[in-house]
């Protein structure tokens, strides 16, 4: 190009920036950017509040677990006034409670590292309780200091810790499963479940029995709908599941009650036993749901609402959570890249998991006999089918296995299920190379 060439593109190029320059600036200037810079606001409190609740806010559920279940009574032991031996932290970091360091003072810190704290006395756990602490567990305290009251929060089951600073002990994770939460051994610490036992219409040490037979990482919400605590020999509770990476996703649960902020409203009201309103006409029916009939669950009013003016917050932060990319090296990076064309390809596992949402746009539910599965989860719910369940971030949830029970208890049993299922014939190479897929989503 001439000399003449050159001096001429720079200058249409500097034109040209210039004009970009001026219309940006002219942009700014306009109206709907002020309204746009209100919905930024309006959006980050949304976030901020939803957050709070997330993690903080127990709908005044400690009514429930602690007038009620008389758990707080529990965790201090009669050495604190309380009944039993009391739960330490050494206990309960074993049934899968967490604990959130940030909330440590650094005094505490150091003693944990120096392992100058007593993890057996129950005297610990009551101080952290006083911390705010504890993951998804809020202590109440009277003026003296004692602690009269224990309620649960959203985090409770839907927040884990990454362990920096030693097993269950670390910075906050939410929206993680806690795969470790042992929630029926927890229950079971309650020196009185009759209130339970009446709700379910059975006796004490039946209840105290299927709180045992869950195990953990596991939780049976439709128990208190239809009483229905086992599938066969197995415990009819399902898996903790997710609660990022929901934005975009219809149907919410394993078997697709309804959506998030109605699966929100579900839990907070009827399982967590907090203070608010929750309509579901389809719980009026004794033949499916004959415990949730009987209890009027189906239309719930309480005279103070605490749940509802919080969910549209909730639910905000709730599809803010993004599934969280794997480490880098946790995965075969080259047997990935050929596992994803298996994926879209062969296996035909983009049928359902449609990426990026990695379940279906729209309906997404599928019957028993679709997926070579038995129905009893699917027939506890309305619709009768189990959700496609959502696929990333699956590298965070693969204890206890997979599917709503765990009855496959890794990725290859997974994958060879649907190999049969559907006739696929896929080589060990195929199989080995959509798990690494899979690991990488």
């Amino acid at each position: 190009m001439s000399l003449r060439g050159v001096v001429f593109t720079a200058l249409i190029t500097i034109a040209l920036a210039l004009v970009l320059r001026v219309g940006l600036v002219l942009a700014s200037d306009k109206k709907p950017v002020d309204g746009d810079r209100a919905t930024d606001f309006h959006a980050l409190g949304k976030l901020d509040r939803g957050r709070n609740t997330f993690r903080y806010d127990t709908f005044g559920d400690q009514d429930f677990w602690g007038g009620t279940l008389r758990l707080h009574k529990a965790i201090e032991g009669e050495k604190l006034d309380g009944v039993g031996p009391g739960v330490g932290p050494a206990t309960a970091l074993a049934v899968g409670l967490k604990v959130d360091q940030d909330s440590l003072p650094s005094s505490v810190i150091a003693d944990l590292k120096a392992r100058r704290v007593n993890l057996s006395d129950p005297a610990v756990t009551v101080a952290w309780l006083r911390l705010n602490a504890v993951v998804g567990v809020r202590g109440f305290f009277d003026q003296s200091g004692n602690l009269t009251s224990l309620g649960i929060q959203c985090s409770f089951c839907h927040s884990t810790v990454d362990n920096a600073l030693g097993p269950g002990i670390g910075h906050r994770l939410d929206g993680w499963a806690n795969r470790d939460l042992n929630v029926g051994a927890i229950v079971n610490l309650s020196p009185d479940l009759s209130n339970v036992a009446k709700v379910l219409g059975v006796d004490e040490n039946t209840v105290r029995t299927v709180l045992t037979s869950w195990g953990p990482g596991k939780f049976d919400a439709e128990l208190f709908m239809d009483g229905k605590a086992f599938n066969g020999n197995h415990s009819g509770a399902t898996l903790i599941p997710p609660a990022f990476g929901l934005s975009g996703v219809n149907l919410h649960t394993w078997t697709g009650w309804g959506s998030v902020t109605h699966w929100n409203a579900f839990v907070a009201n009827l399982e967590m036993h907090g203070k608010g309103t929750f309509y579901d006409p389809r719980l009026a029916d004794a033949t499916r749901f004959p415990v949730a009939a009987r209890n009027g669950f189906d239309n719930v009013r309480s005279e103070v609402d605490l749940i509802t003016p919080k969910l549209a917050d909730l639910h905000f932060y709730q599809l803010a959570l993004e599934a969280p990319a794997p480490p880098h090296n946790s995965y075969d990076h080259s047997a990935a890249r050929r596992g994803k064309q298996v994926f879209r390809g062969r296996a035909q596992c983009a049928v359902c998991h449609v990426p990026p949402l990695f379940t279906e746009p729209g309906w997404n539910m599928h019957t028993a006999e679709e997926i070579g599965i038995d129905d009893f989860q699917a027939s506890r719910a309305p619709d009768n089918r189990y959700r496609t369940s959502p696929l990333k971030g699956l590298w965070t949830h693969t204890k206890g296995g997979f599917y709503h029970d765990g009855r496959f208890a890794t990725l290859m049993d997974v994958v060879n299920h649907y190999d049969s299922l559907k006739g696929l014939h896929l080589s060990s190479q195929e199989k080995s190379d959509l798990i690494e897929y899979l690991k990488s989503l």
